[in-house]
């Protein structure tokens, strides 16, 4: 069992004031309450942050590194409870183990209609996880932050609207999107981000805009 590291504190404290960019702000009564859960623990290779990467054979998000998570159910009570189901139901977490340190604003997803709030974790007791949702979850995958602040896997991907985001290339992952975008402010708000070149700019490949395009 390990304590919450200083800087996972500094994050949680400037969760709440984080900008929302005007095209992610929740519009009034509109969009089905959603929660993903932002896993940090600490691994072999130091810090890192639980990832899946969803199935090829979904029909939302297809083939797309995330966050776990998903939407909230009568049941669950609450943001909180639904993000630690839905880690377990997918990476087979223990919720026992994970300490709940707040929340990050809301933020809208046009594509889904999903209000997301993700939720900030600390990983106290570490458990055993995996693909434990195959028709959901390809893989999972603890993601060394060191890994995603390299200044070699990162790029700004240019989608076909003309809009181009940060995006990471990790664990043979291309995680762009919203994920990526958390990710982004998340590292420079804890004070891991390294200097990197946001000039260089790709496309998105076509085989990822072909699976993101499923509905």
């Amino acid at each position: 069992m390990t304590e919450v590291p200083h800087w996972l504190d500094r994050l949680v404290a400037q969760a709440q004031r984080i900008r929302v960019p005007r095209h992610l702000l929740p519009p009034d009564g509109s969009g089905r309450a959603a929660a993903v859960l932002m896993l940090f623990g600490e691994g072999p290779f130091g810090p890192d942050i639980l990832l899946i990467q969803r199935s090829t054979r979904g029909r939302r998000h297809a083939g797309q590194p995330a966050f776990p998570g998903g939407g909230v159910d009568p049941d669950d009570g609450g943001v909180v409870a639904a993000a630690l189901r839905e880690a377990e139901e997918e990476t087979g977490v223990d919720p026992s183990g994970v300490q709940v340190l707040g929340t990050m604003p809301e933020l809208y997803l046009t594509y889904s209609d999903n209000r997301v709030t993700p939720v900030i974790a600390w990983w106290r007791r570490p458990s055993a996880v995996h693909a434990a949702s195959p028709h959901e979850v390809d893989s999972v995958e603890r993601v060394p932050v060191a890994e995603l602040v390299d200044p070699g896997n990162r790029v700004m991907l240019r989608h076909p609207s003309g809009m181009a985001g940060p995006a990471f290339r990790v664990r043979g992952m291309l995680v762009w999107g919203f994920t990526a975008m958390i990710l982004d402010t998340v590292l420079r708000e804890g004070g891991f981000e390294r200097p990197w070149d946001a000039t260089r700019i790709e496309d998105l490949p076509q085989s990822v805009i072909d699976l993101a395009s499923r509905g």
